[in-house]
């Protein structure tokens, strides 16, 4: 069984979290193909996802996964760029999937997608759901877990997940305020902290936020901030 579905979409960056707009000129539409195995449907995605393909690949895996009994399984990796409201989507559906007991797993992603899971911090949550109930590879034993211990696992990681993304945005909406920057501008300032002081994207969020209640932002912090301020306020266009 398998099904193909393509949308062409414009180049603009993505309104929610400000990711750079992409290299090409003629993006790639997205296409989606969905194939049976076993009690699980396999979704390969394939192109750039966006806020203007998110309504397609939420539809799409909203249905895939009433269809199945068991689950669906995510190939990413033919997928060249990612934002946040694709990953809004991925989010949803994993809740959704969680909530009627079906597992939801990223088989296989990309460079960008895995960059962008990196970054938000909710890389755990995916690698959490793509456990496999089976033996280790390495063919040792795997001591039985607690009753609901994976369940309870999940909530918590999905909970830090939507915590984390949510502060992720306020703390943009902050530097826009701030220093009058666009979504693009502020979401390129928070890349280049975290990556220039090797911090989680997260918890740069979280000191920025501590200081709407009086706290000053560590001072590592502060002078890579007002850097990538400089650097990339000055690029608006």
């Amino acid at each position: 069984m398998s099904h193909h579905t393509a949308l062409p979409h414009g180049d603009e960056p993505c309104p929610e979290c400000g990711t750079a707009a992409r290299p090409t000129q003629l993006p790639a539409p997205v296409t989606l193909s969905l194939d049976m195995s076993g009690d699980r449907l396999v979704v390969t995605v394939s192109g750039e996802l966006d806020l203007e393909s998110d309504q397609l690949l939420q539809q799409t895996l909203n249905d895939a996964l009433d269809r199945t009994s068991g689950g669906l399984e995510l190939d990413l990796a033919g997928v060249d760029f990612c934002d946040c409201a694709a990953l809004n989507v991925l989010l949803d559906v994993h809740d959704r999937a969680r909530a009627s007991a079906k597992r939801f797993v990223l088989r296989t992603t990309s460079p960008a997608v895995q960059r962008l899971l990196a970054l938000t911090g909710v890389l755990p949550l995916f690698a959490a759901g793509a456990a496999d109930s089976g033996p280790p590879a390495n063919g040792t034993t795997r001591e039985a877990d607690p009753p609901g211990a994976d369940i309870a696992a999940e909530n918590a990681q999905l909970h830090q997940a939507l915590e984390s993304h949510a502060a992720i945005d306020l703390a943009r909406g902050m530097l826009m305020a701030s220093f009058r920057l666009n979504a693009q501008q502020s979401w390129e300032v928070l890349v280049t902290v975290s990556q220039h002081s090797n911090t989680k994207l997260r918890l740069i969020a979280d000191a920025l936020l501590r200081t709407t209640d009086g706290s000053a932002l560590p001072a590592p912090l502060a002078d890579h901030l007002a850097t990538a301020v400089r650097v990339h306020g000055s690029s608006a266009g």
